[in-house]
């Protein structure tokens, strides 16, 4: 029985049945596949045009079929993923997804859409200089630091004042996190003197020291005790103080090694030189070098309008705050006078309540005196907000504004440098032409070098100004920014303190009044 079953014949009426089916194509291909390979060797190159080309998905079709027949052609399978290859190479992510919506079929996806390079990868987007400074701000730390405790060390015209500078931190660039020094005001101009002749030629901005009196420090030395020399002394203590902070503000003067040793150390060497640094003589000297760079030969083109704006802002507003300071100066003085009336006045009122025979009257008049008592004084202490807080804010912005103009200046004075050396590169090489022109070979090759050394130098004077620009730039945005800072915190002060002296006015003023309306 078994081999009669092998014997049967395969149904081969029914294999040509298929073959000249025209219905079924798909079947067709199927079976011209088992024919054999004789038969499809030469009809592969003429049937070869009349294909569709085929979709991504096409050549993992093809080559699992031809796999699983067993009747495949090595060289056909590799010219197909050939061509795929190719187009791969020349799509890029961008054609492929505008191709997307058109190739997109339930088969397997094709080897383009699962393929992902580093172009494909979107960059991340560049942050702002604002956002910038945000993140510095959150990683703020913790640096506090107080001038106190002034006092006075010798006797006569060899004396001076000491003052404690204390400081609180957790830097890891300092050794301990609490320091407690003593410095005199020598040592204030001195750090000021280290700290320009370093950063400022670089464009920084390096906050000036407060200006030095010799009429209020002659005071205090030949020990004169009134409220001017106490006055002065807590002046000059506060704006030591500011002076400190806005140094160790400054991220790139907080790292200089000159701060920190002005913090950090017991004794320093004594400053030398600093005459020239305290009060009239360190604005003359601004004015001398501000005046020495306007003298110039040559004349700055700005190709920056940013910077020409910039400085006739600053300029505009160091006269206004020169304006506005002569005028709070004046406030100042009309407090002060107006405390010392009210003063005078409270004393004729309690010697008239003393001599009154009414009961009520006098007793009415007695508290009244004692009202404007309490009203001079809330008079005088108007008057040293006014100047602590006003006077000395736009004060330290002048002086502020005097250095930010002697960053411009420095700029220019690498402008000028570049210029020069461009102009002597030029009579170089004007020299070297001569010397060919005259046929002098012996000294051509001293020319050259010359030539060579002064383009290296108009090269890097070059880079210099652009460093020195980038710098002027960003000290200035720095120092705006901290400026609307200050003046909107002293001014909510100043408010604050403006209201709370209002409020106690009207309190003695609502306390006094049933004693006015109970006189008979």
């Amino acid at each position: 029985m078994a081999d009669d079953s092998e014997r049967v014949p395969p149904p081969f009426p029914e294999s040509e049945q298929r073959e000249t089916d025209p219905a079924d194509g798909e079947s067709d291909e199927d079976s011209d596949d088992f024919e054999g390979e004789d038969i499809f060797t030469g009809n592969s190159q003429p049937s070869e045009p009349k294909k569709d080309p085929l979709p991504p998905a096409a050549p993992t079709t093809t080559s699992s079929n031809t796999k699983t027949n067993g009747l495949h052609s090595d060289d056909e399978e590799q010219d197909i993923f050939a061509e795929a290859t190719v187009e791969l190479a020349l799509d890029s992510p961008l054609n492929n997804r505008k191709r997307e919506p058109a190739q997109a079929k339930p088969s397997a996806p094709g080897p383009s859409l699962t393929v992902t390079g580093p172009s494909t990868l979107k960059p991340p987007p560049a942050k702002t200089f604002e956002e910038l400074e945000e993140e510095e701000e959150k990683d703020a730390f913790e640096l506090n630091i107080a001038v106190t405790n002034p006092e006075k060390v010798g006797d006569g015209m060899n004396a001076y004042m000491a003052y404690k500078v204390s400081t609180q931190t957790n830097l890891p660039m300092f050794k301990c996190k609490t320091y407690t020094v003593k410095r005199r005001f020598s040592d204030f101009l001195g750090l000021y003197e280290k700290l320009s002749e370093k950063h400022s030629q670089n464009g920084y901005i390096v906050p000036p020291p407060p200006e030095k009196s010799i009429l209020g420090m002659t005071k205090v030395k030949v020990g004169k005790e009134d409220s001017s020399s106490v006055e002065f002394v807590e002046r000059r203590r506060a704006s030591l103080e500011r002076y400190l902070q806005r140094v160790v503000s400054h991220p790139s003067l907080l790292q200089d090694p000159d701060v920190r040793e002005f913090l950090e150390k017991d004794e320093l060497p004594r400053a030398v030189s600093t005459q020239a640094l305290s009060g009239a003589g360190f604005l003359k000297m601004i004015n001398r070098a501000t005046d020495a760079v306007s003298r110039m030969t040559i004349k700055m083109n700005e190709s920056d309008i940013w910077f020409e704006e910039k400085l006739l802002e600053v300029e505009s507003e160091d006269q206004h705050l020169r304006k506005l300071l002569s005028v709070v100066e004046t406030l100042v003085n009309h407090r002060k006078e107006l405390s010392s009336n009210t003063a005078m006045f409270a004393k004729s009122v309690a010697m008239l309540g003393s001599s009154e025979d009414n009961t009520a009257l006098s007793r009415a008049l007695s508290q009244l005196a004692e009202v404007e008592d309490k009203i001079e004084q809330l008079h005088q202490d108007q008057a040293c907000n006014d100047f602590f807080i006003l006077a000395e804010l736009f004060a330290d912005y002048i002086r502020l504004l005097t250095a930010v103009r002697g960053s411009f200046d420095h700029r220019m004075k690498t402008w000028q440098r570049w210029q020069d050396a461009q102009t002597t590169l030029q009579k170089k090489r004007e020299n070297e032409a001569k010397l060919l022109w005259a046929n002098k070979p012996d000294k051509l090759q001293q020319a050259k070098d010359e030539i060579s050394e002064w383009e290296s130098k108009v090269t890097q004077y070059e880079r210099d100004f652009e460093r020195v620009s980038a710098t002027v730039r960003k000290e200035v945005l720095r120092f705006e920014k901290e400026k609307a800072t200050d003046f909107k915190n002293q001014l909510v002060r100043y408010l604050e303190t403006l209201l709370h002296s209002h409020q106690q006015l009207i309190k003695y003023w609502e306390a006094f009044l049933p004693e006015a309306k109970a006189i008979a």
